[in-house]
């Protein structure tokens, strides 16, 4: 079991930067493959990015490369996104995931229900 809680999100201003933070609770947090997916109003859950469980590889959702960069730090238990040039079309309640078993290839790991746990989703608003 792994209880995931995001935070950093807040409201920016169009090319300004956030850096989210997700921790997760147990011993085990390296044999989970982490992502970050985001939901605006209306739309469906959209893939952000993810990051194998030794942090050797990433994935990034079209929409975001070049912009975003995903991390995570074994020893504390936490994933990062850090978001740069943040656009209005980025506003969305960002949401961190994990799964045990997911195979860490594309489109695996945009798939949300490849993910076994969830946190509560941090709101990012991007103003214009």
């Amino acid at each position: 079991q792994v209880q995931l809680v995001e935070s950093g999100g807040g409201l920016v201003q169009a090319g300004g930067s956030l850096r989210l933070s997700c921790a997760a609770s147990g011993r085990t947090f390296s044999s989970y493959g982490m992502g970050w997916f985001r939901q605006a109003p209306g739309k469906d859950r959209e893939f952000v990015a993810a990051i194998s469980r030794s942090g050797g590889s990433t994935y990034y959702g079209d929409s975001v490369k070049g912009r975003f960069t995903i991390s995570r730090d074994n020893a504390k238990n936490t994933v990062s996104l850090q978001m740069n040039s943040l656009k209005p079309e980025d506003t969305a309640v960002y949401y961190c995931a994990a799964s045990g078993s997911i195979r860490f290839v594309s489109p695996v790991v945009a798939t949300p229900h490849e993910y076994d746990y969830w946190g509560q989703g941090t709101q990012v608003t991007v103003s214009s």
